[in-house]
């Protein structure tokens, strides 16, 4: 596995693995309503790629193609993070991770789905609280969750 800083010619392909990644790892806690609105007119291609050059963004490849990616801006919120459905439970996210937490000295935040909110415990991020997010009209439940360096 290779991981490397973002490109803007990855956003397209990163926007895809998102897609397929909520529809089938995250398919067992949230219903086909839920995972619909999550990624249904959420990824605006201009909106990503400027917010991806404007945090840190990383990229894991594997054999040339990209497996996982995340990325966290300047206050240390990490908003995405994602793994090919494929390559799940084989260390991408937590090699991602390890990288993307690295550049902040201080508290590390994310709003971790039902799915990944193991994943970030097992991190030493503890649950400030479980929200309720609103997208396309329906609910999704998530977890705000930060780690202290």
């Amino acid at each position: 596995m290779q991981i490397r800083k973002y490109r803007p010619s990855d956003c397209r392909e990163l926007a895809e693995l998102f897609y397929d990644t909520v529809h089938t790892v995250n398919a067992g806690d949230y219903t086909k309503e839920q995972l619909d609105a999550w990624t249904t007119g959420h990824v605006d291609l201009e909106a990503w790629d400027r917010s991806f050059r404007e945090h840190h963004t990383l990229v894991a490849l594997e054999d040339g193609a990209v497996i996982g990616f995340g990325d966290i801006d300047g206050s240390g919120y990490l908003d995405r993070l994602y793994v090919h459905r494929r390559h799940q439970g084989k260390g991408v996210a937590t090699a991602l991770c390890d990288r993307l937490e690295q550049v902040c000295a201080g508290v590390i935040s994310t709003h971790a789905s039902i799915t990944a909110k193991p994943f970030f415990e097992k991190r030493g991020y503890r649950v400030i609280r479980e929200q309720q997010v609103e997208r396309q009209g329906v609910a999704l439940t998530n977890f705000v969750m930060e780690k202290r360096r």
